[in-house]
């Protein structure tokens, strides 16, 4: 059965005329007269049986299905203009793959570490993008994500790679001459908003005595918490794998437990079907692993 897709052309005269609201300046933008515009838009009112601009004279306004049209139509001209350019500058016989990826766990672990994948992968291009919250996978443009365990993976290939484990860790110029757990109730607390319980979860498990574990500033990233440390602004939750450079070279310390409560098992989702890059997915997936498990003991 043969598909019943717009041409490209009316496509671009109608994401310019709704866009701009008029379509004399469509066509300027597009090198097109503004009878032209009008001919495309009305082949597209034709194909898809409906109007979707209001017209009183000569002047135009988008209706509530053009609106709607034109959302849809701008985000897959601007997703085929990304994947026409990132194709174009491809080498050929090469593969690639596109992952989203938790932004902290990007920036500060899998990013500095890719110098290795390309090393042992110089055939395979692998594009990062940052994911703060689950998605529906299926039909979302990625191969695969880096995630913590989560019902919007239901259905999906799972690979767990590591249980992230967090570690209290302040500048060492506020380790003064105090007990450890009496230094910890007295620094001021970072908190990652979306776990705004940490804290209090923390002093349960370690019985350390916190007055007010809710007291102290709120960030969303834990990239965030991280700056935050570094500046010696107070003490945060954070996970210990982020930090081994800094723990190891002295420029922060934790001389508190790390918890064994709060902790988030992370996994590497793919579809549930196999793709047309599965063969890169699957180099991508045994290269990960490896980096993984040369990580220091089990706890990470």
């Amino acid at each position: 059965m043969r598909r019943k897709i717009p041409s490209s052309t009316s496509l671009q005269a109608f994401e310019a005329a709704a866009r701009h609201g008029n379509f004399a300046r469509a066509a300027e933008e597009l090198s097109l007269t503004e009878g032209a515009i009008s001919r495309q838009i009305g082949r597209l009112e034709s194909l898809l049986n409906c109007r979707l601009f209001d017209r009183a004279g000569s002047r135009v306004r988008l209706n509530p299905v053009g609106a709607r049209y034109a959302h849809h139509v701008r985000e897959t001209l601007e997703r085929l203009e990304r994947d026409t350019q990132y194709i174009t500058g491809m080498p050929e016989g090469s593969r690639s793959l596109d992952i989203a990826v938790l932004p902290t766990f990007s920036s500060r672990w899998l990013i500095p570490r890719l110098g290795r994948f390309r090393s042992a992968h110089p055939d395979i291009t692998l594009n990062i993008a940052a994911k703060n919250d689950p998605f529906i996978l299926p039909g979302s443009g990625f191969d695969a994500v880096v995630h913590f365990d989560h019902p919007a993976w239901a259905g999906m290939r799972m690979q767990f790679l590591f249980q992230e484990k967090l570690l209290p860790v302040c500048h060492p110029a506020l380790v003064t001459g105090k007990d450890a757990n009496e230094l910890l109730n007295t620094l001021p607390r970072i908190h990652r908003r979306q776990n705004p319980e940490a804290w209090h979860y923390y002093a349960a498990e370690s019985e350390i005595h916190l007055d007010n574990p809710a007291q102290g500033v709120r960030y969303d990233l834990h990239e965030m918490a991280i700056a935050a440390v570094m500046g010696g602004q107070g003490v945060a939750l954070v996970p210990r794998m982020y930090l081994e450079n800094e723990l190891l070279d002295g420029k922060l310390v934790s001389p508190w437990p790390a918890s064994e409560r709060l902790s988030k098992k992370f996994f590497l989702v793919k579809p549930s079907e196999t793709g047309v890059n599965e063969s890169a997915l699957e180099d991508f997936e045994r290269w990960l692993l490896a980096e993984i498990n040369t990580l220091t003991g089990t706890s990470v």
